[in-house]
């Protein structure tokens, strides 16, 4: 069985080499060598699309896994769309903020994650509750103070 291909002697580690040498490495390419690339193959299957742009790696038996999800990442960053990132992606599977809070049952005023995560916020910094007419404010102090004053996106005095 060895001995069928062109070069191998009929032993294992011959067929191993020819294989190795007839196996091209094609890196995975990204930005505008993946769009030309997708547009130079024209009308071929998706597999022969994702394995000739490298979109390829090996299973534990040998075999061969086309990663179509990081093929469809890469073209879609090439194209210049983004699916995240932002603070709109901080948060509930990246839901526009509101910018409102309700009281609930108890009582208790919550603040999402996607905001404190915006004033770059940690579990157990302390705030100053100022109440006003129609407003309560919320004034960072010690730890938080310095976390908040790092936010990026955060415009100052935006309170209404």
């Amino acid at each position: 069985m060895w001995n069928t291909f062109p070069g191998v002697d009929g032993d294992r580690f011959s067929w191993l080499f020819y294989t190795l040498s007839v196996t091209e490495f094609i890196p995975m390419l990204v930005g505008s060598e993946l769009l030309a690339k997708v547009k130079d193959l024209g009308d071929v299957s998706k597999s022969d699309v994702v394995r000739a742009c490298g979109y390829v790696s090996t299973k534990a038996d040998g075999g061969e896994r086309l990663n179509f999800t990081a093929f469809y990442e890469a073209l879609l960053d090439a194209k210049g769309v983004s699916l995240g990132g932002g603070t709109a992606g901080i948060g509930k599977g990246g839901r526009k903020l509101s910018y409102i809070a309700k009281v609930q049952g108890n009582g208790n005023l919550l603040i999402g994650k996607a905001y404190t995560a915006m004033l770059n916020l940690e579990p157990g910094d302390e705030f100053e509750i100022k109440l006003g007419k129609k407003a309560i404010r919320l004034l960072p102090t010690g730890d938080a103070a310095a976390h908040s004053d790092s936010a990026e996106g955060v415009e100052e005095g935006s309170d209404s």
